[in-house]
């Protein structure tokens, strides 16, 4: 079986990092890996509030590239943690032209998986100028379907994992899980949202993989992991991912010029397949590469190896 170290670059330490205040509420943790004069591409990360890793960075070819990655308002080591106030789309992308400015980038290649392929479409949409392409990883494009099925769903693939998070509710409110547990998320007693944002997480992290996988389900449940990822998951869904019906299919046309490549586990249960082929038949000059033994995570050999070739290619040729 193929590992993971085989497929990556190998780890990389950052060329620079710091903080930038976006705003009197929120400042973002950054770093940029690589050569300082290499091909700059930015790397968004899923949750919302999943945060970046130094795995993050070795998708990229250092020798070639010139990656910046970063926390997301409310994620990693972006303060404050789990802040939902002054948290939407529209202003994470504002936070991604605040950076791009303050590092002096004219354009790159946006690389996001998961919640980080919405934003990437959302920031691309609406700065098709800043980007050279796309390479997009287990599509979820922010409807009331996706985040149905991720409510409810998943339990006909993982009914005991389904059960465990519904039952962290009483009976009488499992009929909105997502009411339910934004009560808790929210509460500022520990003792309230803690085991909340547990439940939450490891839910999640065990629907991950397409074989379980209890390194990454323990990784999910860290505290300031889980935290961060279930108050703004909750938080996004609630608000439609802060998007309009449909608005990142019907605004192609604005990037349907870019080139991209969209990789897809084949048995993802947490972002469905079919998402990634409704995307590329809205993207014809799109490369789609579907993974047939993965289901969700990049941390998969067989979709990290398709990211890696996916960025390699474009060092190489300037397309996929």
């Amino acid at each position: 079986m193929t590992a993971l170290d085989d497929v990556l670059h190998p780890p990389v330490e950052p060329l620079r990092h710091g903080r930038l205040a976006v705003d009197a509420r929120h400042t973002l943790h950054w770093e940029t890996c690589g050569q300082a004069d290499g091909l700059p591409a930015l790397f968004l990360h899923g949750g919302p509030g999943g945060g970046i890793s130094p795995t993050s960075r070795r998708f990229f070819d250092p020798a070639r590239y010139h990656v910046v990655l970063f926390d997301q308002r409310g994620s990693g080591r972006s303060t404050p943690l789990g802040e939902t106030q002054d948290n939407t789309t529209p202003l994470l992308i504002d936070d991604i032209e605040q950076l791009r400015e303050h590092l002096g980038i004219e354009r790159w290649l946006v690389f996001g998986g998961s919640w980080g392929s919405t934003l990437a479409l959302a920031y691309a949409q609406a700065h098709p100028e800043r980007c050279l392409g796309l390479v997009l990883r287990g599509i979820w494009l922010g409807t009331q379907a996706e985040i149905d099925w991720w409510l409810y769903g998943i339990r006909h693939f993982f009914p005991r994992e389904w059960e465990a998070f519904a039952s962290h509710l009483p009976p009488e409110e499992r009929h909105d899980l997502l009411a339910g547990y934004r009560r808790r998320l929210q509460h500022p007693d520990p003792a309230v949202h803690r085991p909340a944002a547990q439940a939450w997480s490891r839910y999640e992290g065990a629907c991950l993989t397409l074989r379980p996988d209890p390194a990454t389900v323990e990784a999910f449940t860290e505290d300031r992991v889980a935290l961060g990822l279930s108050r703004l998951e909750a938080h996004y869904f609630a608000h439609h991912a802060f998007l309009a019906p449909d608005q990142l299919l019907a605004g192609m046309p604005s990037i349907a010029h870019l080139p991209a490549c969209i990789v897809h586990g084949r048995y993802d249960v947490i972002c469905p397949v079919q998402q990634a082929f409704a995307l590329a038949d809205a993207w014809p000059g799109a490369r789609l590469q579907v993974v047939t033994e993965a289901g969700h995570s990049s941390m998969e050999p067989g979709i990290a190896a398709a990211l890696v070739a996916a960025t390699d290619r474009f060092a190489a040729q300037g397309t996929f």
